[in-house]
């Protein structure tokens, strides 16, 4: 074989190697990047749950305070 046959499969060796460690390593951080997005989608969609929660409790406590005064103002009316 030629110096220059030799010299063009190293190269190419070369460049398969460098192309193959390029694609490996962004994967990698593509995939730890995904994870992080993942976890903050999951923290967001728990506040958002949580807020539904405290909303519907709050609509519970304004109907039972509603109750409450009603009761209150018949009790107030029985008493005249």
């Amino acid at each position: 074989m030629s110096e220059t046959v030799i010299i063009a499969l190293i190269s190419l060796l070369g460049t398969l190697g460098g192309t193959f460690g390029g694609i490996l390593a962004t994967s990698k951080l593509t995939n730890y990047r995904i994870e992080q997005l993942e976890k903050k989608v999951d923290k967001h969609n728990n506040i958002i749950e949580r807020t539904f929660r405290l909303e519907e409790n709050d609509r519970l406590l304004e109907e039972k305070i509603k109750v409450a005064n009603h009761r209150l103002d018949d009790l107030e009316r029985k008493e005249d």
